[in-house]
């Protein structure tokens, strides 16, 4: 491959890399507000509470679809400049439903169960694309 061509292919890389760090990012602040919610719905919480968890997780359901398409796209990417990397997550489930019609404290300690796990696979997933991203940045600044 030509060295302008690599160049493109790198910073390709390096741009789905930043969108899917954004999606990434978003997906651990909506966690964070969804294990608030949790812990506050597990010790004094009610139905109201249970809705605004809920939206948090579906919302960080929503971004964590979002980086999965973009850690696809950043797969193809890293393809393009011969670097493999498998991502994948965890995702909240079946839980969400039981959680409104049985909410008691132990399907609430369950849930944050869940979602400590969920931001756990977040954050390790962000730190390995943040080094890869960082890896090409560099290789693309010595060309």
């Amino acid at each position: 491959m030509r060295q302008d061509q690599y160049k493109i292919e790198l910073q390709e890389a390096i741009d789905a890399a930043d969108r899917a760090l954004e999606d990434l990012e978003r997906a651990k602040k909506s966690l964070g507000s969804a294990k608030g919610w949790g812990l506050f719905d597990m010790f004094a919480g009610g139905f109201i509470s249970s809705m605004i968890k809920h939206g948090s997780m579906d919302e960080a359901e929503r971004y964590l679809e979002a980086a999965q398409e973009s850690l696809r796209e950043f797969g193809r990417e890293l393809d393009d400049v011969d670097e493999m990397i498998d991502f994948s997550f965890n995702k909240t489930d079946l839980l969400t439903f039981v959680d409104f019609f049985a909410d008691n404290f132990l399907v609430d300690f369950l849930m944050q169960g869940r979602i400590r796990d969920a931001e756990k696979n977040v954050d390790e997933t962000i730190r390995k694309v943040t080094a890869i991203r960082n890896r090409l940045q560099q290789e693309l600044q010595a060309l």
